[in-house]
């Protein structure tokens, strides 16, 4: 218990550094974990939804430990539920017998603004996008050309799927989503919500009924309820930041 202490501290510490690494940051972050495994690429090979060519996720921004994988987890609550760990930067889906289908996620801005439970009354394939008030203020120059919004599509910042949160009736403004940047996935973010591989967002929209009740931790609440196998590399993880293919942030 001390050692696993010792190390979730360490990780918390560590949440702290993309603000100070991210200006160095150049390019995105190599596969430092091994190999990838051809069911793993299978797992995020290209693929047509909808009418729509999802390209495939590219090796340099996967590792073996980051793919969506059966993971032991010891949440109290029903199978069904989404945890989401912005703080942890994954997903959990819980399946029963202490286990969840573990999915590493992204997380902008609006992934903090948001903790405590709410339920997924709905979800929309390929969903439209309008940027924010927010959004527009601070960059009027990118995001003036969109205020109207986006229909679904590849360049559609939402992606694949989104489901939204709502609280006693109320939409929190908070999504789970896809997204065309791939090499944002598993980093903090300049802004967004919670964005997934546009692959495991369809997987998990796909498992997920009208109704599911989610969790979202704080994130002082980083890696709760996990077995502590996985610190480690939650540490190793916990210092990069997103960049996209030409050095720019996600």
């Amino acid at each position: 218990m001390i050692a696993l202490t010792s190390l979730r501290l360490k990780y918390l510490a560590l949440l702290a550094l993309p603000a100070v690494l991210g200006a160095c940051a150049m390019a995105p972050p190599p596969n430092q974990l091994g190999e990838i495994s051809d069911e793993t690429r299978a797992m995020y090979a290209a693929t047509v939804d909808n009418g729509f060519e999802v390209p495939a996720i590219e090796d340099k921004y996967l590792t073996e430990f980051r793919k969506r994988q059966l993971v032991p987890y010891h949440a109290p609550y029903e199978a069904g539920t989404i945890v989401v760990d912005p703080g942890g930067r994954f997903l959990y889906h819980l399946k029963g017998g202490e286990t969840a289908m573990r999915y590493l996620i992204a997380v902008g801005a609006q992934g903090y603004g948001f903790s405590g439970e709410a339920t997924i009354p709905f979800q929309r394939d390929w969903p439209y996008w309008t940027p924010t008030a927010n959004m527009l203020r601070r960059d009027p120059e990118e995001y003036g050309p969109v205020r109207n919004g986006l229909p679904g599509g590849l360049e559609n910042p939402l992606g694949a799927r989104a489901l939204y949160l709502y609280k006693n009736g109320r939409d929190t403004l908070y999504r789970i989503h896809g997204t065309p940047s791939p090499w944002t996935v598993g980093h903090g973010t300049s802004s967004g919500c919670i964005r997934m591989f546009n692959q495991d967002v369809i997987h998990l929209a796909e498992q997920v009924e009208n109704g599911t009740k989610v969790v979202v931790l704080t994130k002082e609440e980083a890696g709760k309820w996990t077995d502590g196998s996985e610190v480690p590399a939650l540490v190793a993880m916990a210092g990069e930041d997103a960049t996209g293919p030409d050095g720019s942030e996600g």
